[in-house]
């Protein structure tokens, strides 16, 4: 099947959070004064792929967000908030709840965060691996 002309116009089709990805995660790398090759080899993930999710070519799995944002050590909730993986609202309003809740004690609370942490973490990565229908 041949190809159509190009007519001059672009279209972005991916959704605005996931375009925020690439401007943060760049932002994120340079405030860490890490090189792309570094962030590649503290996480796991070539060059070539970081340099396309920070030029908005690649969207990146849940898994491996996870991967950047502990060799970046910030937050994987917060990249994937950007990615548009994670509802920010959503997100805070949970953990801010457990944050705040004295019922329980602090090592409690760092074990409920990090549980359910995971748990967005594997519904995200889940939610890649969905083929569209």
């Amino acid at each position: 099947m041949p190809l159509a002309p190009y007519d001059g116009e672009m279209t972005d089709e991916r959704p605005p959070r996931v375009k925020d990805l690439g401007p943060f995660l760049r932002e994120q790398r340079a405030k860490a004064q890490i090189s792309l090759r570094k962030l590649g080899e503290l996480a796991g993930v070539s060059n070539v792929y970081l340099s396309q999710i920070e030029g908005g070519l690649k969207r990146p799995s849940a898994e491996i967000l996870q991967k950047i944002a502990k060799a970046l050590e910030i937050s994987a909730e917060s990249l994937y908030v950007q990615a548009g993986i994670l509802d920010e609202e959503r997100a805070e309003s949970t953990e801010h709840a457990i944050m705040t809740d004295h019922r329980i004690s602090d090592s409690q609370r760092q074990a409920l965060l990090t549980v359910y942490r995971s748990f967005l973490a594997d519904n995200a990565q889940s939610e890649d691996e969905t083929p569209d229908r």
